[in-house]
């Protein structure tokens, strides 16, 4: 099936959206869209699954505790987050959507079954 990321964009931009485009066992693909969010002042992700997120469309900052600088993304600019990394989106942009993909990785041990 043919979709394309940049159509069927949300009329709502008072919140942010998470469109599932995979979902597998182990690995999940995600359209973000954001309009001028950010993270709750003090909220922190620190998420058990490998996230990597990479921008399309419009901008976005991201906090990194124990980083010193700021992870300052624009379109086609990626990052990876490590299981446990502790994370914040100080920004997106306020002047259009920011549009990210996202893929979440679970960590499979020997043995076990991830559904």
């Amino acid at each position: 099936m043919l979709v394309n990321l940049f159509d069927n964009l949300p009329l709502d931009t008072s919140q942010e959206t998470f469109d599932g485009m995979l979902n597998v066992p182990g690995l999940r693909i995600e359209r973000i869209v954001s309009h001028g969010q950010a993270s709750p002042p003090g909220f922190w992700y620190q998420q058990s699954w490998d996230e990597w997120v990479i921008v399309l469309k419009g901008q976005a900052t991201l906090q990194i505790e124990g980083k010193e600088n700021l992870a300052q993304l624009r379109a086609g600019d990626h990052y990876w987050l490590p299981t446990g990394c502790r994370h914040r989106v100080v920004r997106t942009s306020h002047d259009g959507p920011t549009i990210w993909l996202a893929v979440h990785r679970q960590v499979v041990l020997a043995g076990e079954h991830v559904s």
